[in-house]
């Protein structure tokens, strides 16, 4: 089951520059008339996605290999001050044109890619892989759709079913207007622009000079997740399925189908660099996240074998050596661990009927 996005950070619009309080206001003026009937209600819909948020500021990207670069993102979560720049966007160069991997947040952060890709090569990109349907990997397709889909030239986007359905349903809307809360509007102006594609595992394209394996090996991360792994370069992008310094969001995951994903995925390709959606890609970001999720989840099993209660399990992972060594590195460890550690839990009791 798929959960609605849920806030993550609140601001004071106050505080704002003058022109920044203008956007707001007019922003809020706009959402106010929501309210007053389904005309108004509509009016405001198409006045909404008529005001457009600041541009996000450029970040170069990090060559991981002679064809592979990473705009990396600084932040864990989205903020009034990133502007939702939470999530790394991927460039392949194929000698036919560039092949993105997760397209970031907002139209705007999908714009800032683009200026930085021009600076690279003038390979046009020619198609995007969201790894899944969580609105930070597939919420900059609109720009990209827009600089290099216009007219005939339809831009492949493709994804997991699974992913295109949720987008397609509930969560493409709902992630649309969660992200324009969590960064007070900078969002603004973004369309959802779905996948149209659907893959699975062990599909395999083709592109220029490169081939990009697809992997889908269970409900991991989300039910439907795809990690791209980039044949010649040694390199495969996982997504949210692991994370580096963050501990990767399981509400609609599973840690016994994570541990096996990772298992597959070691055994099933040969990455030298593992490239995570949040984080610094390195060769050790799988076994950094499956060393804290055994100390999350293992500490549960054996809390449930005891009888211990919740906050009982909690105290223990908080005590395991895996997971407090990490405690400090983690972004949003504090906030988030109880949820973590209560998803553990039950994932622990039902597996123990």
């Amino acid at each position: 089951m798929s959960h609605a996005p849920r806030p993550l950070n609140d601001s004071d619009p106050a505080s704002a520059p003058a022109g920044r309080r203008r956007f707001l206001g007019l922003a809020a003026g706009l959402a106010a008339g929501a309210a007053l009937g389904p005309s108004l209600s509509a009016f405001a819909e198409d006045m909404e996605m008529a005001v457009k948020g600041p541009p996000v500021r450029d970040i170069a990207p990090l060559r991981l290999t002679p064809r592979v670069w990473v705009i990396q993102a600084p932040d864990g979560f989205p903020t009034p001050e990133n502007h939702g720049m939470m999530a790394n966007v991927t460039f392949v160069s194929t000698g036919k044109g560039v092949v993105v991997i997760d397209s970031g947040a907002s139209v705007q952060i999908g714009e800032m890619a683009i200026r930085q890709l021009k600076k690279l090569t003038d390979e046009p990109v020619v198609a995007i892989f969201n790894s899944h349907y969580h609105g930070d990997h597939y919420l900059g397709n609109q720009a990209f759709v827009d600089a290099f889909g216009a007219g005939k030239n339809s831009l492949p986007i493709y994804a997991h079913a699974e992913t295109i359905k949720a987008i397609r349903g509930h969560e493409g809307e709902s992630w649309r207007a969660a992200m324009e809360r969590w960064t007070n509007l900078a969002s603004a102006g973004t369309r959802v622009v779905p996948p149209n594609t659907a893959v699975d595992h062990g599909q395999e394209f083709r592109i220029g000079d490169r081939t990009f394996r697809l992997h889908h090996l269970g409900h991991a991360h989300t039910p439907g997740d795809i990690s791209v792994e980039v044949v010649e370069d040694g390199v495969t992008h996982v997504g949210d399925i692991a994370m580096d310094r963050r501990i990767a969001n399981m509400d609609d995951g599973s840690y016994v189908d994570t541990f096996k994903t990772y298992d597959m995925l070691i055994a099933n390709t040969r990455t030298k660099v593992w490239i995570p959606a949040h984080g610094v890609p390195s060769a050790g970001v799988l076994q950094w996240n499956r060393e804290l999720f055994a100390g999350i989840y293992e500490t549960c099993v054996q809390a449930v074998q005891d009888g211990l209660p919740l906050e009982a399990a909690k105290a223990r992972v908080l005590k395991d050596p895996r997971v407090a060594s990490r405690a400090a590195e983690t972004k949003g460890f504090d906030n988030n661990i109880g949820k973590y550690v209560s998803l553990a839990y039950l994932e622990a009791e039902a597996a123990s009927f």
